[in-house]
This record gives C-alpha cells, structure tokens and sequence, in this order.
C-alpha cells in the first residue's frame, strides 16, 4: 500500500469511530421529557365567598362573583362558571318540579389551567379521577395559595361544592347546599372538598377534593368553625 493510500484508510478509520462514539443528536432529542402543557387561567378558587355563609345568591350570583373576581384579575374576556350542584326538587301542589344542578355539566370539556398557567385536568373525566388539585396548585384568581390544613392555626381548606365526587348533586333528601345556595343560618349544610387534599384520616372522603362532608350549619360562623370561609371554585367553560 502507498503513502496517501495509507493515509486515506486512516482518515477513513478516525471519522467512523468518531461517528459511532458521539451523542446521537436525534436520538437524545427524541427521548427527552415534553414540557408540561400550560395555558391561559380557566380554573381558581375565589379570594374570597360571599361573606354571608352558603348564600351565594344563588348559581346566578356564585356565577356573577366568579366573573367579577376573575375581571378584577384580567381574565374577564372569558365566561366563568361556579362549581356546584344543587338537588332536584319534586312537584308538589302547584308548585313543578325543579331539575337538579350538576356542577360537572357547567365547566366545560377543559383542559384547565390555573393563575400561574399549571394543567389542573385535561378533561371532565380527568377531573373526576386523577386531576391535579392540590395546595400547592388550587390557587387564588390572583395566584395565591389559600389556607391549607397544616399552614397555621387557621386555615380555610373547606371549599362549597354540594358535589358528590363525580361532580353531580345529591337526592334531596337533606340539605347538602344551603337550600340551592340562598340560606344564611345556623341551621342547614353543604358539602364541601378540601383543596389541600388533607384531613384528619388519609380516608378518601378526608382527601377529596370535592366531596368530604357537610358544614355543621349555612352562616358564616359555621363554615369558620369547620375550617372554611365560604370560598368555592370557578371554572371557565368557554
């Protein structure tokens, strides 16, 4: 073999070791984690409740104070929803019958994402089983965390749904919504979650989100009493 022949297989040598020892570019790009899915608010829990216990004026007036808190934030563009059920009434006399509210038919098909642009569900089934709702990720319309079971000696994790945990309403046998959400009294109930997915046993109704038990009555004094404050979540649908 000749000099320059020599030369050549080892030039030849060099760059095919080289090529099959370094990173392969595509490769390691493929196999890299996508980034999380983020997007406008469409999901938060109101900085503050009506003041007046479970009476928010009604599904009308819970929806009026999402969409006022959510202006007052920047995100008024959008149509936002209250998250709560209310019971079917029955005909009786002359009075009909009255459909009952299932607070998973009034938000959507998601996804949606909270103040700071985190994915909270992709859909409503998502949302019912295996959602993202936590202290950490339950937040404010202003991007604050709310009070969670742990923060100090207050806390405010008691969020009003009137909601079994698949997001439909009760049978109206007993009061789970503070009389379709109009009744500030010391008697009377409604089912609240804990956004902080926290409670007193690691029970599943302790931790749900949206169905975890009933206030020991509807005025404000009774929500505080049990770790509340009349807050509850709002959801855009559009």
């Amino acid at each position: 073999m000749n000099k320059l022949a020599a030369i050549s297989v080892a030039a030849a040598t060099l760059t095919l070791v080289a090529a099959c020892t370094s990173p392969s570019t595509s490769s390691s790009s493929s196999s890299s984690t996508p980034p999380a899915p983020t997007g406008p608010m469409s999901f938060f829990i109101t900085s503050a409740g009506s003041g007046k216990g479970g009476d928010l004026g009604g599904i009308e007036g819970a929806d009026a104070h999402c969409q006022r808190l959510a202006t007052a934030a920047g995100a008024g563009n959008r149509t936002w929803r209250a998250y709560l059920s209310v019971p079917n009434v029955t005909a009786s006399g002359t009075n009909p019958a009255v459909p009952a509210v299932n607070a998973r038919e009034r938000i959507g098909k998601g996804p949606w994402f909270n103040a700071k642009g985190a994915l909270i569900a992709r859909d409503v089934e998502q949302l019912h089983s295996v959602n993202s709702i936590n202290k950490e990720t339950a937040l404010d319309e202003r991007g604050n965390r709310v009070p969670a079971r742990g923060d100090g000696p207050t806390f405010e994790h008691d969020i009003l749904t009137g909601s079994r945990s698949d997001g439909t309403a009760f049978a109206p046998h007993t009061d789970t919504s503070c009389r379709a959400w109009k009744f500030n009294g010391p008697d009377g109930s409604a089912i609240v979650g804990h956004h902080d997915r926290l409670g007193p046993t690691q029970d599943s109704w302790s931790t749900s989100w949206n169905f975890s038990h009933q206030t020991p009555g509807c005025n404000q004094e009774a929500l505080v009493r049990v770790g509340g404050a009349g807050r509850f979540y709002c959801f855009a649908p559009n």
